[in-house]
């Protein structure tokens, strides 16, 4: 009887370490998304998120830019999807996603993004 209990202990504390040992869900995306902007001043920037929230949509561009300014030529450098929206507060029906490592051309206009 007491053998069985502590093989029930040792087994039940083995199932917790390796509970433990497995990774939660990620809250944010590792790496880098870029993108292209165009300064008040008329300059061509290039803007970035380093490990960008998931389920968080984020408003590009950054700080300094014209007014009305759209940004574009996204490289999607984190482990996560990017669903780049053309309206910002990602809403509208005209968005893109973009695979881990994936980029797109100057063409692809966006104004926010929202990771997986």
């Amino acid at each position: 009887m007491i053998r069985r209990s502590l093989t029930a202990a040792v087994g039940a504390a083995c199932a917790f370490v390796l509970l433990m040992a497995v990774p939660g869900s990620a809250s944010a995306a590792t790496g880098q998304f870029r993108y292209s902007y165009t300064t008040a001043e008329g300059y061509e920037a290039v803007g970035f998120l380093n490990n960008p929230a998931s389920g968080e949509c984020v408003d590009l561009p950054a700080p300094g830019s014209a007014p009305g300014t759209v940004s574009r030529a996204p490289k999607n450098h984190t482990d996560a999807t990017a669903t780049v929206f053309l309206d910002a507060d990602c809403e509208g029906d005209t968005y893109y996603t973009l695979r881990p490592g994936a980029g797109a051309s100057d063409r692809l206009l966006l104004r926010s993004v929202v990771f997986s």
